[in-house]
């Protein structure tokens, strides 16, 4: 059984000794479900009390006490009108149970007379999971099965470990994870912030936008030279396209719709049937095939306000969006060709190749097109990643209704997964039954090209929120919204300190002169503070040799510098995309 296994099963075992606990603890209680996730559990209460976490150190102390008499998980299966019976006092339950389809086994697991509801499987005995290597971690709400018109349930939250090691190093993890927060960054070194009133948008200061900018230039100058063409389309479309598109009736919650003049429009949530009436503006040839666009196109998505999260997840974002128009023998060339461009920009961003995992998702039970167009794309992804010296682990059955797709994971520096690029692969939209994008092909008859979705970053907001929290707001060189502060050590070299100022600027190094009336070390405190890479401290020494002082973030020893060998150093590491300072 591989370790991720062991782990599900320890964790949902433990959800239910935590559902044993609530149920002792707090008599006459609701359960409702409780299953492993990522890192640990949840279950889901309808409590005779509210609780609060301050609660949670009492479940624990049952949980060990349950723990310690080493119970077996028996397994049983029971007919309908048995299980009815038996859960007949707690209505979640009941609601499960009638919503299973007709003969559908079902089974029940007893733990030291504690019976629940639950396909398995489970760990044989509570021995198995160490007493010492769980915890409670929060509480929340949440909504029967999700529905905001069903009853809000108390979620207790918990992680569970092999051993005690295991828990102590995801607990530093959180930890430190806590002092990486974006959110918590972004104040501090003045990037951006979310209104309450107007959630999921964000307002970019001066600093933050700095950075934005940065990185949209690095994209648009990288997807330049890999053979894109950058459009852009209307941010408000009509509803007649988003029907003929498909979004209308399968993406329509998720839309912000607006009307004029009787008609009805929604705001974007993707570029892509944009795209398309672009390529349908005007007849295309065979020869003009692969047409590879790139839009920086603002979408918005009408997110749950619950689901927001800093600049990670939002309503308003922007995406290094692309969509290549090709024939179906040009896909394996062109996906090769994306995830070679796709390598090259994470090694930029400090994500080598062994920090990029790759998933390859397969087709899904519900799908549209033949088993034959499947084969082909399935087939032309995985010679392509071949090509590009990606491996890659199978999805089964993830993959679009339209089409099989490549996900790409980077891995921060707390071995956390993001997924952030992508490539699918759909003969849908472009067809006939769809948006109808032909193009002449060699024999002077039409056809459809196939569409290529891609995405190397993702959206640039929550892609900068993965790299303050990677480098901890200490960005590399080429990145940093400035890179160098000058310090003058007394008021007489403070004339001598704008004229380095100026000759700085004008070698596009994103400078700043403290000429405050704080001391120099409040000074350089205060540029550690902000994650500046350099500080240039100027005393008269400096002065008359034409030289700077340089301290640096990282605390290496002060350097004493010529002022062009410092440009010059500066220099070099924006244009190697060094990641470091």
């Amino acid at each position: 059984m591989a370790n991720n296994e062991k782990l599900d099963l320890l964790r949902h075992s433990t959800a239910h000794v935590m559902a044993e606990a609530v149920l002792k603890l707090f008599p006459g209680s609701k359960v409702a479900i409780g299953p492993s996730i990522d890192n640990g559990f949840y279950y889901d209460f309808d409590l005779t009390r509210p609780i609060k976490e301050e609660d949670l150190p009492e479940i624990e102390k049952e949980m060990r006490r349950i723990l310690n008499g080493n119970h077996d998980f028996i397994r049983e299966e029971v007919s309908k009108a048995q299980a009815l019976e038996l859960f007949k006092d707690q209505p979640y339950k009941i609601e499960l149970i009638n919503d299973l389809p007709e003969g559908e086994t079902i089974s029940i697991y007893t733990q030291d007379g504690y019976t629940d509801l639950c396909r398995g499987p489970h760990v044989a005995n509570t021995k198995e999971i160490n007493a010492q290597a769980f915890k409670l971690m929060r509480t929340a709400g949440a909504y029967w099965r999700g529905d905001a018109t069903r009853p809000m349930l108390t979620r207790i939250y918990g992680t569970a470990w092999e051993k005690p090691n295991d828990l102590k190093d995801y607990l530093n993890m959180l930890a430190e994870a806590e002092k990486r927060d974006h959110r918590k960054i972004g104040r501090d070194l003045d990037l951006f912030h979310i209104d309450e009133e107007n959630p999921g948008e964000i307002f970019w200061h001066p600093n933050g936008w700095t950075i934005y900018n940065i990185i949209r230039d690095y994209v648009r100058e990288k997807i330049r030279k890999d053979g894109y063409v950058e459009v852009n389309t209307p941010f408000v479309m009509p509803r007649t396209l988003w029907e003929r598109s498909g979004h209308w009736a399968k993406y329509q919650e998720n839309m912000f719709i607006t009307e004029s003049e009787k008609r009805l429009f929604a705001l974007k949530p993707m570029n892509c049937p944009g795209h398309l009436e672009i390529f349908k503006s005007r007849l295309r040839s065979y020869k003009d095939l692969p047409m590879r666009f790139a839009e920086f196109g603002s979408c918005t998505r009408n997110e749950a306000s619950g689901a927001l999260h800093g600049i990670m997840r939002v309503r308003g974002f922007v995406q290094d969006d692309g969509h290549i128009l090709c024939t179906e023998d040009q896909i394996p060339s062109e996906v090769a060709k994306f995830c070679a461009l796709l390598k090259d920009m994470y090694k930029d961003f400090g994500f080598t190749e062994e920090r990029i995992a790759v998933k390859f998702s397969t087709r899904p039970e519900k799908r549209v097109g033949s088993d034959e167009d499947w084969d082909r794309a399935e087939a032309a992804l995985a010679d392509a990643c071949v090509k590009a010296g990606l491996a890659y682990e199978i999805q089964p059955g993830e993959g679009a209704f339209y089409g099989p797709k490549l996900e790409f994971q980077i891995t921060d520096a707390l071995g956390r997964q993001w997924q952030c690029g992508t490539i699918q692969v759909d003969y849908q939209l472009p067809s006939g039954e769809r948006l109808n994008a032909e193009y002449v092909g060699e024999d002077n008859a039409k056809h459809h090209p196939i569409m290529l979705h891609r995405a190397v970053l993702g959206s640039l907001e929550r892609f900068i929120g993965i790299m303050i929290e990677n480098f901890a707001g200490a960005l590399p060189t080429w990145l940093q919204y400035q890179q160098a502060t000058i310090i003058p050590v007394a008021a007489n070299v403070e004339e001598y300190c704008g004229e380095l100022l100026k000759k700085l600027e004008d070698a596009d190094i994103r400078v700043k002169a403290d000429m405050g009336n704080d001391r120099m070390n409040a000074k350089i405190r205060n540029a550690q503070m902000m994650k500046i890479p350099y500080m240039l401290v100027v005393g008269e020494r400096e002065m008359n040799e034409g030289t700077v002082a340089v301290r640096f973030r990282d605390g290496r020893p002060q350097q004493t510098m010529k002022v062009d060998d410092f440009i010059a150093y500066v220099k070099d590491k924006v244009a190697t995309h060094f990641v470091g300072i």
